[in-house]
């Protein structure tokens, strides 16, 4: 994973007028980058509210920021090497959305399928609802038919 700043999108002017809380949850966000490059998976409540609520959760995910740590601490299981490519930020006062692209090679298990060594690249969106720097809420959606597909899961 790349951090926003890397991608040149983490640094979005902040018009005159402006809240300045939209600089601290892109910040926030940036902030999330680098905890996950870094696969800090402990200091997520860094970001996460303790009783941030997923939209999206996956199955059997937990509730509140141990949720979204279960989470990331099995997908960096599947793919150890995976990678998140931000490719265009939008963000106002409350909320931060970020598309993306994944990639990674399956080299653990990934809901009881075996490591086949495969390589997945897939696109993804997450919105974040921010309060005090904070993800109080979010949404995303990733492609995980194409990640089933491209690990040879599932054919279509």
């Amino acid at each position: 994973m790349v951090s926003l700043k890397g991608a040149g999108i983490g640094h979005a002017p902040i018009e005159p007028g402006r809240s300045m809380t939209r600089e601290q949850n892109v910040k926030a966000q940036e902030r999330l980058g680098e905890l996950l490059t870094n696969r800090d998976i402990e200091h997520l409540d860094e970001v996460f509210d303790t009783n941030v609520v997923d939209h999206d959760p996956a199955p059997g995910q937990a509730a509140g920021v141990e949720g979204i740590k279960q989470f990331w601490t099995e997908f960096l299981t599947a793919f150890p090497d995976a990678a998140l490519s931000p490719e265009t930020l939008v963000a106002d006062d409350d909320n931060v959305v970020v598309a993306l692209t994944i990639t990674g090679t399956h080299d653990g298990p990934l809901m009881g399928i075996e490591p086949t060594g495969k390589s997945i690249s897939v696109r993804g969106i997450q919105i974040g609802r921010f309060e005090n720097g904070k993800l109080v809420e979010r949404w995303g959606a990733t492609d995980q038919l194409g990640i089933l597909q491209q690990i040879g899961a599932v054919q279509v």
